[in-house]
């Protein structure tokens, strides 16, 4: 499930986490936007945040298919 830790400019130690299953984020027009892609409303914005407001915005989910898995051991 796509889920991003948004780390505030300003507000340090006060980053949110948001997720969601069908969400994607978009960067324009100085807004970071993350958008529902449900079928019923397709790029429907759920949440706008103002590029300035913000540090970085990182994806920290698990990804697809590595769930479950150990890493395979390191050669040394």
């Amino acid at each position: 499930m796509p889920r991003y830790l948004i780390v505030h400019a300003e507000r340090r130690g006060d980053d949110t986490v948001i997720e969601d299953p069908h969400l994607t984020v978009e960067f324009t027009d100085g807004w970071v936007l993350f958008k529902d892609r449900d079928l019923v409303q397709p790029n429907r914005v759920v949440l706008a945040i103002p590029a300035v407001q913000v540090a970085r915005v990182e994806r920290v989910d698990e990804q697809q298919g590595s769930a479950g898995q150990e890493p395979e051991p390191r050669k040394e």
